[in-house]
């Protein structure tokens, strides 16, 4: 394996595209939800009829449920429930 220094490897990032809108879009808002995504993430490990709402319509479930469905929350149990 190449070993690389500092200033190399300031111009390889450098020399990378930049990160699309929505990855920093959701990077940034994250933070303020991770309340809210903890707690659904926290029901839908003790509920399963709730988590197989959240796998078959996550948006609809939410909104039955009451829960706003910020982008960001959306995007991030996306991730979590099709990695399970």
């Amino acid at each position: 394996m190449t070993a690389y220094d500092e200033e190399r490897l300031a111009k390889l990032i450098r020399a990378l595209p930049p990160a699309p809108m929505g990855w920093v879009r959701a990077a940034q808002e994250l933070p303020f939800v991770r309340g809210e995504l903890d707690e659904i993430v926290a029901r839908a490990e003790a509920d399963a009829a709730f988590r197989e709402r959240l796998i078959a319509d996550l948006e609809g479930a939410l909104a039955a449920e009451g829960y706003e469905r910020d982008p960001a929350v959306l995007a991030a149990l996306r991730a979590r429930f099709t990695s399970a």
